[in-house]
């Protein structure tokens, strides 16, 4: 089972190349999605691409995120640190992941998030993991776990890598704050003090 010490990270440099590599060749994208859960302190810049979940909002959120993000092959998870709320929000989403797919996604996951902690994340440019295996049916498609109870078939389930951004959106801005492709809205003068959250 994961728990917030064996979490693994991944470095601003690690995902702003898989950012750029998307932008650079859109066909190959990365399937990556990347959840910022800071609340009243979402001020002053996001990742691009991002998606503000407000940690306040996570518990009736979750069902939702897990459904929509079902097909990602990496969800990253950051607030202004990743200290406190962004490693919270990625075991919760993991163990509601684990809920709602039942135990076709705990293999899945204890596949794609061993238990064993890394301080940061081998991903490639495709944002995949060494390793990595697909989970589709035999005839290539994915069958989501609704559909597949429905039908009475055993769902398959898609490996999925859930990382919390190393230092946060803070670590962030010092490295790529003023690099507008992976960075949108951000405003210096709300940084130059650094981080008083």
């Amino acid at each position: 089972m994961a728990t917030i010490g064996t979490l693994e990270r991944v470095t601003a440099a690690s995902l702003s190349k898989i950012l750029l590599a998307a932008q650079e060749a859109p066909a190959a994208a990365p399937n990556i999605a990347i959840i910022d859960v800071r609340d009243d302190d979402y001020i002053g810049g996001h990742i691009k691409g991002s998606r503000n979940v407000p940690s306040r909002t996570l518990d009736y959120m979750l069902p939702t995120l897990v459904r929509q993000l079902q097909d990602k092959d990496t969800v990253v998870f950051h607030c202004a640190l990743s200290q406190q709320r962004g490693p919270s929000a990625a075991l919760r989403y993991i163990r509601e992941r684990e809920r709602l797919l039942g135990a076709a996604a705990a293999a899945a996951n204890k596949s794609a998030n061993p238990t064993t902690a890394a301080p940061s994340s081998s991903l490639d440019a495709t944002g995949s993991s060494a390793g990595e295996t697909s989970n589709a049916a035999a005839d290539g498609t994915a069958v989501t776990a609704a559909a597949a109870t429905e039908s009475g078939i055993q769902p398959v389930v898609k490996e999925q890598k859930v990382l919390v951004l190393d230092r946060g959106f803070v670590g962030w801005q010092e490295e790529f704050g003023t690099d507008e492709r992976l960075t949108e809205g951000y405003r210096k003068e709300l940084w130059e003090d650094g981080y008083w959250g």
